[in-house]
């Protein structure tokens, strides 16, 4: 083996001045390392971040991973880690996990979620266990869970969701409907008003008289 006085030329069968290791010792990975306009080869025992051993006759050789956002790969269409931010599912890495998955954090890995079924219609407008008798009540729809998560602390989706709604019936049939307490006031809030102001009216039209 001639490594010469370079380090870099350490693992190197063979080895240049200019351009570093052209052939590795069994077992090691020949990487071709870019600085800039130069370019070297290095024999690593381990391929470097975005890269993966790929064994041959010929010589081993650290090939790049082609996988956007791949930290590093098993093959080139195959990631084992992604880069940080990223989650890993089945060889490829996401943003966020795809449909029907939730992403582990502390794996940073995509596994197969909760699925729920189809939204029921909604329910009948209701208040009270009422379907008379008010102006306004709440309507509910539901859906199953069809499928449990894999794991327990991957929580389901809301299986069921509520809303305002208007009643068919604001009259009960056969029942006497009483006018709400506000509402009430406010009649003989207005009654009073009227009443005062004829009191009013009759005093200034008394006074008017007299001045006469």
């Amino acid at each position: 083996a001639n490594y010469g006085p370079n380090p870099i030329c350490k693992g190197c069968l063979s080895c240049s001045k200019d351009n570093g290791c052209i052939r590795c010792q069994h077992k090691l990975f020949f990487f071709l390392r870019r600085e800039g306009m130069r370019q070297f080869g290095e024999c690593l025992h381990s391929c470097p971040s975005g890269y993966y051993g790929l064994r041959t006759p010929d010589m081993n050789r650290c090939s790049r991973c082609r996988i956007e956002n791949c930290d590093s790969c098993f093959s080139r269409d195959f990631c084992t880690k992604c880069k940080a931010g990223f989650y890993s599912h089945r060889g490829r890495c996401f943003r966020a996990c795809p449909a029907g998955f939730a992403a582990l954090e502390e794996l940073m890995e995509c596994v197969e979620g909760c699925e729920v079924g189809q939204w029921s219609e909604w329910g009948t407008c209701s208040r009270n266990n009422k379907t008379c008798g008010f102006k306004w009540g709440l309507e509910t729809r539901t859906r199953q869970i069809v499928k449990k998560p894999a794991k327990d602390t991957i929580p389901c989706p809301t299986i069921a969701e509520s809303r305002r709604c208007k009643m068919a019936m604001r009259h009960c049939p056969g029942g006497k409907w009483r006018r709400p307490a506000k509402t009430k006031d406010k009649k003989k809030k207005k009654k009073n008003l009227m009443e005062r102001a004829q009191k009013q009216h009759s005093i200034f039209l008394a006074t008017d008289k007299t001045s006469q």
